[in-house]
């Protein structure tokens, strides 16, 4: 059988990931494959970086947390087609999170409204929820 947990210790700890990474994190969107860990260096070209208000993820509520004020928009710094992302504390080196990024509706950890980026290019994010295993 697996672990299985209330639904009001999943919520505290989707909310403690938030306390964890701090106010103002920074959230980037690269090329390339997902590295092994969040420890291991970043891979890809850096393709977009989203810089999240203090407050930016909604309470967790039944096991799951979303960005706030979706979608969320920045101007990409370069061009390439994104595959990852990696969320960061503000001093935008503490990785706390990598997933997959893909299209809207393409099953992504997290979606953007286009994955071909170009340079100069406003990105928006469409998607992105946590959810807290367990349920």
């Amino acid at each position: 059988m697996s672990l299985q947990f209330s639904t009001s210790y999943r919520n505290a700890l989707l909310d403690q990931f938030e306390t964890t990474a701090g106010v103002s994190a920074k959230l980037e969107i690269f090329t390339g494959a997902v590295p092994a860990n969040c420890a291991a260096a970043e891979a890809g070209t850096k393709l977009v970086e989203f810089d999240l208000a203090s407050d930016w993820a909604a309470n967790a509520a039944g096991g799951a947390k979303a960005l706030n004020n979706l979608p969320l928009t920045a101007g990409a710094v370069a061009a390439g087609t994104a595959a990852h992302f990696r969320l960061y504390a503000s001093d935008g080196t503490t990785c706390h999170m990598q997933g997959t990024v893909t299209a809207t509706g393409g099953g992504g950890d997290m979606t953007v409204d286009n994955t071909n980026i170009a340079n100069g290019q406003q990105v928006q994010i469409t998607g992105f929820t946590l959810t807290a295993p367990g349920a």
